[in-house]
């Protein structure tokens, strides 16, 4: 089975994790994540932000343990009715989970054991829980080589769990919170407490965490993004963590991802917000007799959408909400397209926009 390593519990020494170039990338890091959350805020509707950053994190989260998915298959997978393919379901679920955190952070403001589970059930639908047989292993995928043994005993990865959540709820180092969500993630993928599902559960904490620390107010920083670029840095910093107990380049890592992350989706956040702008003028002058700000905002919540979306979100029947869609497609905001038996109606431009 490989040498079990002996995972220590947190803290780590303060010396090896806030070292001079840390603090250094912390302040662009810190400024970058501020810079996000305000901009967030300029988005009247935040649902139209959360709804497209949380299914791109799903998709990109996904996609580093090579369940891969397009953007298309997702939203046709969430507007209609059709059987559904098996990544096409992770990925799903996945979106699910991150909403099912960010649910208990708001109304509990912490985490225990037990939601950690219920979100690591949500990603993988099945009950098998923190693992209590021997034999987990991480192997190098090319070569078959064990690179990681993490903990096998039921007791001592529960021991961990609660060890890890002492700082994830309150942070007792008083360490500056991004350095600690760094420290805090590496943990919890070394503790690797489930059978299934680590790597995507540890990519929601992060999340969780910055909403929990008041460095978010939503679930709109998708590092999945980042990682999937840089997999291979990703996985080897871990490691050499684990091997040598340098933390100075893992950290400097996570928090460059957290530095690039936030301007890349401040620009998407820009480029929505310029785009919402444009289609409520041109509704308003091409198509003033249909003209609501909520139908416009609905095509953005959701850019595939259909003449039930806009019956329940307008109260209107189905003969008005399939007039007002079709309306929108002759002025160019939306285009049809038949998927089984039913027409969804796509908000092309923004699709471009969550894509790149």
């Amino acid at each position: 089975m490989g040498q079990i390593n002996n995972l220590e519990k947190l803290p780590p020494q303060r010396n090896k994790i806030e070292t001079l170039k840390i603090l250094r990338q912390l302040s662009f890091s810190a400024n970058a994540l501020g810079e996000l959350k305000g901009d967030a805020k300029t988005i009247p509707n935040q649902t139209i932000l959360i709804n497209a950053v949380v299914l791109q994190e799903a998709k990109e989260s996904s996609e580093i343990e090579n369940i891969i998915t397009t953007q298309d298959q997702l939203y046709k997978a969430l507007t209609t009715s059709g059987k559904q393919a098996v990544q096409v379901k992770e990925v799903i679920n996945y979106r699910k989970a991150i909403f099912t955190g960010f649910k208990i952070i708001k109304e509990q403001g912490f985490l225990r054991v037990s939601d950690i589970e219920t979100i690591q059930k949500t990603i993988v639908e099945n009950n098998a829980g923190v693992r209590t047989m021997a034999g987990t292993v991480l192997k190098n995928e090319r070569t078959g080589e064990i690179v990681y043994t993490p903990p096998q005993e039921k007791s001592e990865i529960l021991d961990l769990l609660v060890n890890f959540l002492e700082y994830f709820n309150i942070n007792r180092m008083d360490l500056h919170p991004l350095i600690n969500l760094a420290v805090l993630h590496y943990q919890f993928e070394s503790i690797h407490p489930f059978y299934d599902g680590n790597g995507r559960t540890g990519r929601i904490l992060n999340i969780l965490y910055l909403i929990l620390n008041n460095f978010l107010d939503i679930p709109i920083l998708y590092l999945s993004s980042y990682i999937n670029q840089n997999k291979s840095d990703y996985y080897r910093l871990l490691n050499k963590v684990n091997k040598t107990g340098e933390w100075e380049e893992y950290i400097l890592y996570i928090l460059k991802g957290i530095e690039e992350t936030s301007l890349k989706t401040i620009d998407k956040i820009n480029n929505i917000k310029a785009l919402l702008e444009v289609s409520i003028s041109t509704a308003r002058k091409k198509a003033s007799k249909i003209y609501r700000k909520e139908l416009i905002e609905l095509i953005f919540e959701q850019p595939y959408s259909k003449i039930d979306f806009v019956v329940k979100r307008l109260n209107v029947e189905r003969k008005a909400a399939s007039r007002y869609l079709k309306k929108l497609e002759e002025i160019g905001l939306l285009k049809s397209e038949k998927i089984g038996r039913e027409v969804v109606y796509i908000n092309e431009e923004l699709i471009d926009i969550l894509k790149n």
